[in-house]
């Protein structure tokens, strides 16, 4: 689907739910990584994330649309267009668009956090830390023994 594809969706659903005009462009954003969608104040375009699209299907992507058309006519209106605004939830319930998108599992594809172990010389307790640390500054907190690098995770 092409971003004007995406465009003529959004107007679709605009008139035939919310029975008002999209005046504005939809745009697909492979940048977003942890939403389906976002409505944007400045310029009142709405961006989709694709992979939303790929991975859970065109229900979905409409949900989504809902959604950010949510935002898009209540800002517009000068209306309460924040999550938490009654505005915003009673137009939700009223065009039976959902309050959250299906979870991207946008995190696995990152790499996993590298973990630092140091180890007591005198009493062998591990450490694992998510930064590195100077062992000649730091002691065992439990018997103020010296600290060395153990093999890292």
């Amino acid at each position: 689907m092409t971003n004007e594809e995406l465009t003529e969706l959004i107007k679709d659903i605009s008139l035939n739910v919310f029975h008002k005009p999209f005046a504005h462009a939809g745009i697909f954003n492979a940048r977003l990584r942890t939403t389906g969608g976002r409505y944007l104040l400045r310029s009142h375009n709405i961006e989709i994330n694709p992979s939303s699209y790929e991975k859970f299907g065109f229900k979905e992507l409409e949900g989504i649309i809902k959604h950010e058309l949510c935002h898009y006519h209540l800002h517009l209106e000068g209306r309460g267009y924040k999550h938490r605004d009654s505005d915003f939830r009673n137009l939700l319930r009223e065009t039976g668009s959902p309050r959250f998108c299906s979870t991207i599992e946008a995190r696995a594809k990152r790499k996993s956090a590298k973990r630092y172990v140091y180890a007591c010389l005198s009493c062998n307790t591990n450490y694992v830390r998510k930064i590195r640390m100077n062992t000649e500054r730091y002691r065992c907190g439990k018997c103020a023994g010296k600290l060395s690098a153990a093999q890292n995770q």
